[in-house]
């Protein structure tokens, strides 16, 4: 449960350059808080801003299931949306994204379960696909769901697979981006802000690589260093520059309702013709993704096989 949802066995050979980072130390952050608070005392403790945060990624391990909105801006992509609910075990996913591209068509549905992506919606365009198959929607025989398999979402960075469907900001498990700023060195208290209308307290600080590095070599258990080395992979995932700025928002149960990312983002272009691998300036990211509703039922559906067509058969169609 909770952070299990970035595990896999499988690595994609494409990100090994960059995952190699993961490999050289644990994951604690800034503490484990100010206590329970036992004893008989009605009055919580005081948490300073790196135990508020340090409590609600600790927390965010117990979330078994969310309803969440993303909303904002990415690399590549620019301005977009997302509606989606999420099961941690199984794993599994059904989101709604719309961006700029497609806001005349309507949002794509994207479903992920049994290690199988589900493409559809009328913003459907397989055209997209093209580093697999030269498909036509008209292909689908009437259908209107694309199976693709196999495929990863949530996992390890360098195990997420979507074929270029999903911007890779929304590839990685929100729970873990969620616990980024257990990085930051500077996270000082905003002040109390209702959102989705919880009661919360908005915390800022900066996040950077050293710094989710160092709280990752500062682990003291294992539960602890497994989070912080997830929280260093979606960093590195995210496309991040150096640092960013993190806004979070923790409910009066110490748990996370909202968080907001801002900050520059390098690409790694490919290297051709002999020249040396340098990284380049890319897009900024502002995403801001907001949890609905924690911890409630949710049930991610696989289309009807009688409204869904396997990108491998299309395949054989079109090489037998």
């Amino acid at each position: 449960m909770g952070m299990s949802v970035c595990r896999s066995v499988s690595r994609r050979a494409a990100s090994a350059a960059l995952g190699f980072v993961l490999l050289g130390g644990g994951a604690g952050a800034c503490g484990t808080g100010a206590g329970s608070g036992s004893g008989g005392s009605a009055q919580a403790p005081v948490l300073t801003p790196a135990e508020a945060v340090a409590k609600a990624a600790e927390d965010s391990a117990d979330i078994t299931s969310l309803r969440y909105r993303i909303t904002g801006s990415v690399p590549d992509r620019g301005r977009l949306t997302v509606d989606a609910a999420m099961s941690t075990a199984p794993l599994a996913m059904d989101m709604e994204l719309t961006t700029a591209d497609q806001r005349a068509k309507g949002p794509l549905n994207i479903r992920f379960a049994g290690k199988a992506l589900y493409v559809g919606g009328s913003a459907l365009d397989t055209q997209k696909l093209g580093r697999l198959a030269k498909l036509d929607t008209q292909e689908l025989n009437g259908k209107s769901w694309l199976r693709i398999k196999p495929a990863g979402w949530g996992l390890v960075s360098v195990d997420n697979q979507s074929y270029g469907l999903l911007p890779r900001q929304v590839e990685g498990s929100p729970i873990v981006q969620s616990t980024l700023l257990t990085g930051s060195k500077n996270a000082k208290k905003i002040g109390a802000e209702t959102i989705d209308g919880a009661r919360t307290t908005h915390y800022r600080g900066t996040v950077t690589f050293d710094g989710l590095r160092a709280a990752q070599e500062a682990a003291t258990d294992k539960a602890g260093r497994e989070r912080q080395t997830n929280s260093l992979d979606q960093f590195i995932a995210l496309g991040l520059d150096k640092n960013f700025i993190m806004d979070l928002w923790i409910d009066n149960d110490g748990r996370t309702r909202q968080f907001r990312m801002r900050g520059a983002t390098y690409k790694a272009p490919v290297n051709a013709d002999g020249e040396p691998f340098k990284l380049v300036v890319g897009d900024p990211i502002d995403m801001t993704v907001t949890f609905l509703r924690i911890n409630e039922p949710v049930t991610i559906k696989t289309p009807s096989a009688g409204d869904t067509t396997d990108l491998d058969a299309l395949l054989d169609t079109q090489t037998g």
